[in-house]
């Protein structure tokens, strides 16, 4: 099958190419235009110049933190357009860092961010590249600090939307896609000069839910009590009920075993958990979380009971599924691209056609797009779904005592 069509576009200012309001012009000088713009950025295609993109987003583990979403892009640059010093190239003036970046697969968005730095290698040959890096709004975050406060009692979802509303981070609304939240938290005292990451990861772990930036630039929270029926789940399977995958990484250990919770709240108590039969078993291993911010000692106890509860025993899970998007077809390719960080998958998998099959959910936590001029590999990690919160009437997460109706 023919690859997806991929864009890259750099957001170029007024004094770049692109379409641009001119003034008494009868096409480009009507106002309220959405085409010919009277400033901002505006996207510029410069995809027949790329050689290779590579995207990374996401965690490869579950309790891992989220980091920032990457983006590097190889040009070819024997024209020397990528080049700024170059007064003839159309885009003199625009290679600078800090411009927009978008990446665009099929018909969905890949990644948005901010180029970071331009990398210039000139081979005396004359073959010479050019390499974009870039980086999502994750990376502004982790540099951005809070000024001084005293926050409200609220739900989780309140208290993250009302960091990003910081006078020192000044988030748009319109760029924001916020889960309500399950946990109340404190009213605790902000200081002048804390991490806006380092924060917001302290009332992700609180809730707990996930926090991360989509993959078209939007801030994304999804609390512990979002429902994912399994009837959006994107079917991967070795045995042509799904879509096919080429390569699939499974992990069986200890790295996600924790048979004794430690936690401690801010202005408050403390909580320990313990699940004792895994600990005769494996040894004691001790989870610890401090200063978290839930309201209530109840709360901080409900906490270390659910996560002994869900780490107790080794995970068997699949770590990785890589796509190579060659072999699928149009409406397959348009699945694996549509899938997001959150987004729920079932794989089917028989080693080696022989013995059982292993069939099982799991929720994408990182995603890798690694495109060539002849080939487009999607890299799925993901954290096993043993046991779902409980959705009504669905075949496979409505069955009472196995999945959980929530604490």
């Amino acid at each position: 099958m023919p690859l997806p069509t991929r864009k890259v576009e750099l957001g170029f200012d007024e004094n770049g190419p692109g379409s641009w309001f001119v003034l008494d012009d009868p096409v480009t000088g009507v106002l309220d235009n959405p085409t010919y713009v009277l400033a901002g950025a505006v996207y510029y295609d410069v995809s027949q110049y790329v050689k290779s993109v590579s995207i990374n987003r996401g965690k490869s583990r579950e309790l891992d933190r989220f980091t920032s979403g990457s983006l590097s892009v190889q040009f070819n640059n024997q024209n020397r357009y990528f080049d700024p010093t170059n007064t003839l190239s159309p885009f003199f003036g625009q290679i600078v860092p800090r411009r927009e970046v978008r990446v665009t697969a099929g018909t969905a968005v890949q990644f948005y961010g901010l180029v970071d730095d331009w990398d210039l290698s000139y081979n005396i040959s004359g073959l010479s590249d050019a390499a974009l890096a870039a980086f999502d709004g994750m990376s502004a975050l982790a540099n951005q600090t809070l000024t001084a406060g005293t926050a409200t009692s609220q739900l989780s979802g309140a208290r993250i939307n009302a960091v990003l509303s910081d006078a020192g981070v000044k988030w748009p609304d319109a760029e924001r896609n916020i889960d309500a939240g399950g946990q109340t938290l404190q009213a605790d005292v902000i200081a002048a000069g804390t991490n806006v990451m380092q924060y917001i990861t302290t009332v992700e772990q609180s809730e707990p839910g996930i926090f991360f930036i989509d993959k078209t630039g939007k801030a994304t929270y999804r609390d512990r009590n979002r429902l994912y029926p399994s009837s959006s789940a994107v079917v991967l399977s070795d045995d042509g009920t799904g879509i096919p995958y080429g390569d699939i990484k499974v992990n069986y250990g200890s790295e996600l075993l924790f048979n004794q919770a430690e936690l401690t709240r801010l202005n408050g108590g403390a909580a320990v958990a313990d699940d004792l039969t895994s600990q005769q078993t494996y040894g004691v291993k001790t989870y610890v979380a401090s200063d978290l911010l839930m309201s209530t000692d109840e709360a901080l106890g409900q906490l270390a009971i659910f996560l002994v509860n869900q780490y107790a025993n080794p995970e068997y899970r699949f770590e990785s599924v890589t796509v190579p998007l060659s072999k699928l077809s149009t409406s397959e390719q348009n699945d694996i691209l549509g899938l997001e960080i959150g987004s729920i998958c079932r794989i089917k998998f028989q080693p080696n056609k022989t013995g059982s099959v292993i069939d099982k959910y799991a929720q994408v936590i990182g995603i890798q797009n690694q495109m060539s001029i002849s080939d487009h590999k999607v890299t799925l990690a993901f954290q096993t779904i043993d046991t779902a919160y409980f959705v009504l009437d669905d075949p496979a997460f409505g069955l009472l005592d196995y999945n959980s109706l929530g604490f």
